[in-house]
């Protein structure tokens, strides 16, 4: 045996040394990387469901928001109504007021006349009254004046 030949055979003795410490770490390694594709295979098994249910809860969000937008669009036709119902009253609430106006000025005008006249009837009854409450004072002064001078004489 030469010595490349021992060098050589104590190569591959180191070589297989290498390989036989290397080799447990990949068994190691081997076992680490089928437990992760088994947690990931479970976890692939777990959300696929639960994937489903989501994707249901959401049809069913979207149907309900659907309805939503119906019920809304039925609310604002109701108050697209009820604001031209609103409308309507308002012209009719105005119309009543200019109509009492109109009345009010028909009537006052008459009351306000029969009122001046009654106060004048009453003043001029008064006025008469007075006339002749005066009248009669007169008189009463005049009979005692002329008792007076019948007295004299």
């Amino acid at each position: 045996m030469s010595y490349g030949e021992v060098a050589a055979l104590i190569a591959a003795i180191a070589f297989a040394m290498l390989v036989l410490i290397l080799t447990l770490p990949i068994l190691r390694l081997r076992h680490t990387v089928d437990a992760a594709t088994r947690m990931i295979n479970d976890l692939n098994d777990r959300t696929t469901p639960l994937l489903g249910d989501v994707n249901t809860t959401v049809k069913n969000v979207n149907t309900a928001l659907e309805q939503v937008q119906t019920s809304l669009d039925g609310v604002n036709l109701q108050l697209a109504k009820v604001d031209t119902m609103t409308t309507h009253a308002q012209n009719v609430t105005a119309n009543v007021a200019n109509l009492a106006a109109v009345v009010s000025a028909a009537a006052a005008n008459p009351l306000v006349k029969v009122a001046a006249f009654g106060y004048g009837v009453r003043k001029a009854a008064a006025a008469r009254r007075h006339a002749e409450d005066e009248r009669e004072a007169r008189d009463i002064i005049k009979q005692r004046r002329r008792a007076a001078k019948r007295t004299n004489r």
